[in-house]
C-alpha cells in the first residue's frame, strides 16, 4: 500500500493486520494507534476504523479476515465491509472468549511471535493455492494464530525496550527489506556490536528462533512471493532471495514447502 490514509470503514467480520515492512496508524475509538513492523492491529467487527501508511513510499502488510463462530459467508469485498447505506446490523460478528483468558478485543496492538507470523502466511497459502482439506487447514490454523495472541504479552514500545531491543528491531526491519544479504551470525553481531553468542541469545529470545532460521523464513516467504508473482526463472528468484546456488535453493524450498518451486508456482497459477 502506498503512503496515505484510506476511507474510514467498519467490518462486519474481524480483521487481523499485521504490518511487514513500513509504519502504518490505525485511528479507532479515536485514538490514533502507531503500528510498526512486525506489529499486528486486531481490528474487531462494527466498529470504525481507518488506516494509514505513514512510511514512504509505502508498507508492506498480511492480513487475515475471519469469524469466531462461522457466521459468515465471505465471497466478495462487500461480503465484510459494511455499506452504510445497506446496512445489515444481523450480519455483525460476535467474538469468541475464553475463560481465564482476556478477550482479543481487550488489546489492540499486538507484537506476535515469529511463528504466529508464520502460520498466518500459512492460512494465506492455504486459502490461495486450496488443496484439498483446506478449510480444515485453516481453521486449526486459526485457532492456533489467535491463541497465541491471547498468550502473548503486551506489545512493547521502544521506549520501555532496551537498546539492544531496539537494536535488533532496527536488524529485523533491515533483514525483512534485504533477505538476500549476507545475515551470517557474524554480520548479526557485528552489526550489533555484541559478542557472537550474546548477539545469537538476544536474537532468539526476541524472535523465537535462532538468527538462521529466522533468515530462512523470510527468504522462504519472498521466494513464494516471486513464484507467484513474477515471471523470474527458478534460478533468478533463487538469487533473489540469497540463494546463488540453484540446486541448494530447490533442496530448501522442497524441504520447508513439500513441493518443489516448479510445483508451487504452476499450482498457484492454475488456482
Amino acid at each position: 500500500m502506498p503512503t496515505g490514509a484510506l476511507p474510514a470503514r467498519r467490518l462486519y467480520d474481524f480483521e487481523l493486520l499485521y504490518v511487514c515492512q513500513g509504519e502504518a496508524v490505525t485511528t479507532m475509538y479515536g485514538q490514533r494507534h502507531p503500528i510498526e513492523a512486525g506489529q499486528l492491529i486486531f481490528l474487531p467487527s462494527g466498529v470504525y476504523h481507518q488506516n494509514e501508511v505513514v512510511s514512504r513510499p509505502d508498507a508492506k502488510f498480511l492480513g487475515i479476515h475471519f469469524d469466531f463462530f462461522d457466521e459468515l459467508n465471505i465471497q466478495t469485498e462487500a461480503d465484510m465491509i459494511v455499506n452504510e447505506a445497506r446496512l445489515a446490523p444481523e450480519k455483525f460478528a460476535s467474538e469468541g472468549v475464553l475463560d481465564h483468558l482476556p478477550p482479543l478485543s481487550s488489546r489492540t496492538i499486538y507484537t506476535p511471535p515469529v511463528p504466529c507470523v508464520q502460520m498466518m502466511e500459512r492460512v494465506v497459502d492455504e486459502f490461495t493455492l486450496r488443496p484439498a482439506g483446506y478449510e480444515l487447514v485453516c481453521k486449526g490454523l486459526m485457532l492456533d494464530i489467535l491463541i497465541q495472541l491471547l498468550r502473548s504479552r503486551p506489545a512493547r514500545t521502544l521506549a520501555d525496550s532496551s537498546p539492544h531491543d531496539a537494536k535488533l528491531y532496527e536488524l529485523i526491519a533491515q533483514m525483512e527489506q534485504a533477505p538476500a544479504e549476507d545475515w551470517s551470525n557474524k554480520v548479526i553481531a557485528e552489526r550489533l556490536m555484541l559478542s557472537l553468542d550474546h548477539a545469537a541469545k538476544l536474537f532468539k529470545q526476541l524472535t523465537g528462533m535462532p538468527p538462521s532460521e529466522y533468515v530462512q523464513s523470510i527468504r522462504h516467504r519472498e521466494a513464494r512471493r516471486l513464484l507467484r508473482e513474477s515471471d523470474l526463472s527458478i534460478e533468478m528468484v533463487g538469487a533473489h532471495v540469497g540463494y546463488a546456488d540453484i540446486h541448494y535453493f530447490s533442496r530448501i524450498f522442497r524441504r520447508l514447502e513439500g513441493i518443489t518451486a516448479t510445483e508451487y508456482r504452476k499450482l498457484s497459477r492454475i488456482l
